[in-house]
């Protein structure tokens, strides 16, 4: 999966979505998560009404004291951290789109943020304020694998996603292609 997919026409205009929450990984950890959590949450509940409400095993036997609350504890807490990723996922957060125009100078980078006052995050810059594209390559226990540009008199402003490792291959591309289309220097290579 691509970091950036770019739509050019001609030389004149350049658009590149960023995916940000609905990557495959997070309706995997969310699903994975619900489940799971409610069927912690399940057992505890069956050892205390002594009913099973689940339909693989019977935890009715279980005491509820410790082993009925602990579990129900847990699966409370996996179901509110569930909550919040599908919540991140139908939000979109992290997602948008770069987009270039050379016909009118303008550079808009586009990101969903939470619900509120400032879920539209939304940077406007003009062409000849961008000084270079800039690439962050970290390996370790915590690789980071990042586009960035760099910007006259305000801090680098990052355009690739954040979470999973972009592919170096991927990285490099997006960087050249989006240097030679804004006429800038690319540095960290």
């Amino acid at each position: 999966m691509t970091v950036l997919t770019s739509h050019s026409t001609g030389e004149k205009f350049l658009f590149q979505k960023v995916l940000g929450a609905r990557r495959l990984s997070n309706y995997w950890w969310a699903t994975t998560l619900s489940l799971g959590s409610l069927s912690f949450f399940l057992a505890g509940l069956s050892s205390y009404i002594h009913t099973n409400l689940l339909l693989i095993t019977d935890p009715t036997q279980l005491q509820f004291l410790p082993q009925g609350l602990v579990m129900g504890l847990y699966g409370l807490a996996g179901l509110l951290l569930s909550i919040y990723l599908w919540l991140t996922i139908i939000w979109d957060l992290g997602g948008g789109y770069n987009e270039f125009n050379r016909e009118t100078g303008v550079v808009i980078i586009f990101r969903w943020g939470f619900p509120g006052k400032n879920r539209r995050i939304e940077i406007n810059l003009c062409e000849h304020d961008i000084q270079s594209i800039r690439i962050k390559i970290k390996e370790g226990i915590n690789p980071q694998r990042a586009l960035y540009l760099r910007v006259k008199n305000r801090r680098d402003i990052p355009l690739t996603r954040v979470g999973q490792p972009i592919t170096l291959r991927d990285l490099e591309t997006s960087a050249a292609e989006l240097a030679k289309f804004l006429e800038v220097p690319l540095e960290g290579l």
